[in-house]
């Protein structure tokens, strides 16, 4: 009799938190933000031609020299948005300055083989899949980019600042530059030339 006395309430209130919490809040919250916070809630999805082309908040691997190229990912088998993860390689670690740091080094000095290369070129970000360079990191690759794309290195600067994000409330983060943003407005208004072109 006494168990019942205690067993009951703590059903009853477990039964009205899960409801509580793990429904009603969450579908309130989700509400609301859709309410509000429409694009963001949904994403923050990039639709070109009625089509998704990606995410403001995801990166995505860019190859060719007609493209900036995003910083180096270990999410999964790169830029995998369901294995988010960084290296879990320690600074001391031989695999992360051998392997992952000098390769992706290498590939990033025959674009610029006299300037320093900036350190997220050839780092991943904690979560592998950061959609921003840093603006040191866009202009080291402007001159690949203007050349494959027959431009000036300065309207290629041009549009690189133009896509140039500042600090959130001016006081955090740093500055950077959206690398999915900035491609598609390149192939937008400077598309690559293909042979025969």
């Amino acid at each position: 009799m006494e168990i019942r006395k205690h067993i009951y309430p703590a059903c009853l209130i477990t039964i009205v938190l899960t409801v509580l919490l793990g429904i009603v809040y969450p579908m309130v919250v989700t509400g609301l933000s859709y309410l509000l916070f429409k694009d963001k809630a949904e994403g923050s999805l990039i639709i070109r031609d009625g089509v998704v082309v990606g995410s403001r908040l995801i990166g995505q691997s860019f190859a060719g020299p007609g493209y900036f190229h995003s910083r180096p990912s270990a999410a999964g088998t790169g830029y995998d948005a369901t294995a988010s993860n960084g290296t879990n390689l320690g600074p001391t670690s031989n695999q992360l300055l051998e392997t992952n740091v000098k390769s992706a080094a290498a590939a990033a000095q025959t674009d610029n083989p006299d300037a320093p290369i900036p350190v997220d070129l050839v780092t991943s970000s904690a979560s592998g899949l950061d959609p921003h360079v840093s603006p040191a990191a866009a202009d080291f690759q402007v001159g690949r980019v203007a050349k494959a794309r027959g431009m000036s290195e300065e309207k290629v600067r041009q549009i690189v600042r133009e896509h140039t994000e500042g600090r959130d409330f001016g006081i955090l983060g740093e500055p950077r530059v959206n690398v999915l943003e900035l491609n598609l407005d390149l192939d937008a208004h400077h598309p690559l030339h293909k042979i025969g072109d």
